[in-house]
């Protein structure tokens, strides 16, 4: 039977009213009648390996959907960057580039449902992405989102401040004279010191708590706490194989950012799949 939309009015309505579930059940997903966290496996260097290549077979055999879903991140960055410069913000532009990596884990969220989907030999598209952000996974995504945001912001007012105690608080007057600035003086030095140290602590933090629970979330009917614990409980069983993969992502987001953040087209996708690989290896699926 064919359906149609019928009149405005009764459209309306069951729109709206399909968005109220909908909203509803989003709310009521951010929890989870689930309070224990699955049991976690322990991690090896070689699941890291096998992880990037399935990670890289995804992006190959996706690659066209993946570019175009994940287009919009590197346009946001140069956006952002293109902010910092024009609000004469300049010190603030490599925190803002380095702080950017911190929301790496969401903009991987589709990529998490198209692995999972060819994982189990359906088809995978752009569209099958869109479609994972149903009720009952949106709600607990977003707040997770809402998350790193904050702390995305959070590292921008600690790097501020770092810029103010040390070459601060005036804003440099040009390009090459900050740069002189950072690379030749105690000041700077001590800039770059404090700002390594405190950026890790904040990559760390965004690591182990987003390390498997996005991919945890898109997988199951679960909320933000347990896929929260989930996350750290690998970190706390695998300190070593977290922290050199924690490593791989930065050098690979660095690299990416080179030129304008264009590289992340490639780098983000094929570290967002591996994610999916890493996530299906710490955390078994009947646990």
């Amino acid at each position: 039977m064919t359906k149609t939309i019928g009149n405005p009015l009764s459209w309306l309505a069951g729109t709206t009213a399909s968005a109220g579930r909908g909203a509803t059940d989003a709310a009521e997903a951010v929890r989870s009648e689930v309070t224990t966290p699955p049991k976690v496996r322990t991690l090896t260097q070689e699941d890291i390996r096998t992880a990037l290549r399935k990670g890289l077979a995804d992006f190959a055999a996706l690659r066209s959907d993946v570019f175009f879903l994940i287009a919009i991140y590197p346009i946001i960055g140069i956006t952002l960057a293109l902010m910092a410069f024009n609000s004469a913000q300049l010190p603030m532009l490599f925190p803002l580039a380095a702080g950017f990596t911190l929301l790496g884990p969401v903009a991987a969220t589709g990529l998490y449902e198209m692995s999972r989907q060819r994982e189990t030999g359906q088809p995978a598209s752009w569209g099958t992405a869109l479609g994972a952000l149903r009720a009952h996974v949106l709600g607990p995504v977003l707040v997770l989102a809402l998350y790193l945001t904050a702390i995305f912001a959070v590292w921008m007012f600690a790097a501020m401040f770092i810029y103010d105690i040390t070459l601060g608080p005036l804003p440099p007057e040009t390009i090459g004279g900050f740069v002189n600035d950072v690379l030749t003086t105690p000041a700077g030095w001590r800039m770059i010191v404090l700002g390594m140290g405190t950026g890790f602590v904040f990559a760390a933090l965004v690591l182990v708590i987003s390390l498997t629970s996005f991919p945890m979330l898109i997988d199951r009917r679960t909320g933000v706490p347990v896929a929260v614990m989930t996350s750290v409980a690998v970190a706390r069983r695998n300190p070593r194989v977290v922290a050199s993969w924690g490593l791989i992502v930065a050098v690979c987001m660095t690299i990416g950012m080179i030129p304008a953040f264009l590289g992340l087209v490639i780098a983000l996708p094929v570290l967002g799949h591996a994610t999916w690989h890493i996530y299906r290896a710490a955390v078994p699926k009947d646990g």
